[in-house]
């Protein structure tokens, strides 16, 4: 085997979701769902967290996007379409799992995450009501990573943060190197049916999103000091 196919069958493996195993005792959903919680907290949590610290100290189907609506919007919104979401919460607020996930518009390991992964997560266990995320944006990579932490925020305000976060990393430039700016967001908040691309940009200076901003700082500082504590059990909270 040639080292090329070895590395794409390597990569193919990390990307698949857990699957239920063809003998011996089958998996629990719910289960299954933990399962992908500890993927989502190895993949993002470990890059979110020593980022902060060094902060600190330092289609068939007719399209539903209107015409200027940017490339993978139509598959970003048929992912969320009639999946509960209020704010930074997407799935049902009973769900009997919940996945916290930290991440940074900028950063392309949350971007192979949330755009390899979180696609087949979320048909198999937020849809079917077995999981919620709630997902708290941090800005640790540089000024664009807060514009648009802030422009995310926003769109939460009317339940749409889950669409605007993924279209950002469908179409996630360099770091800092400019891409990230208000023709983006604009661009972003006009492929989101039902959004109001006026007041989400207003929005992104108000108060409540100033105060989520700094909440969102405090409680990923605190669970990264939490890593550092040794355990001797892992432990899932749900």
């Amino acid at each position: 085997m040639t080292s090329g196919k070895k590395a794409r069958r390597e990569r193919q493996a990390v990307a698949r979701p857990p699957v239920r195993s063809t003998g011996g005792r089958t998996a629990s959903p719910k289960v299954l769902a933990v399962v992908a919680v500890a993927i989502a907290v190895a993949a993002v949590a470990a890059v979110a967290a020593f980022a902060l610290l060094g902060r600190s100290s330092s289609s068939s189907t007719p399209s539903t996007t209107p015409a200027s609506a940017l490339p993978d919007a139509d598959s970003v919104l048929k992912t969320f379409d009639g999946i509960p979401q209020h704010g930074n919460v997407l799935g049902s607020p009973k769900a009997p799992v919940t996945m916290v996930q930290y991440i940074d518009l900028q950063c392309p390991v949350c971007r192979a995450f949330e755009t390899e992964v979180m696609p087949t997560i979320i048909p198999r266990y937020v849809r079917n009501g077995t999981l919620k995320v709630i997902t708290r944006p941090i800005a640790f990579i540089g000024a664009e990573s807060e514009a648009g932490r802030r422009a995310g925020l926003s769109a939460g305000l009317q339940n749409r943060m889950s669409q605007f976060n993924q279209l950002i990393y469908f179409n996630q430039g360099a770091e800092n190197a400019g891409w990230l700016n208000d023709r983006l967001v604009g661009a972003a908040f006009a492929s989101i049916p039902g959004l109001d691309a006026q007041a989400a940009f207003s929005g992104r200076t108000s108060s409540r999103v100033l105060a989520q901003e700094q909440v969102f700082d405090k409680q990923a500082t605190s669970r990264f000091l939490e890593s550092l504590q040794p355990r001797g059990v892992s432990e899932v909270a749900h």
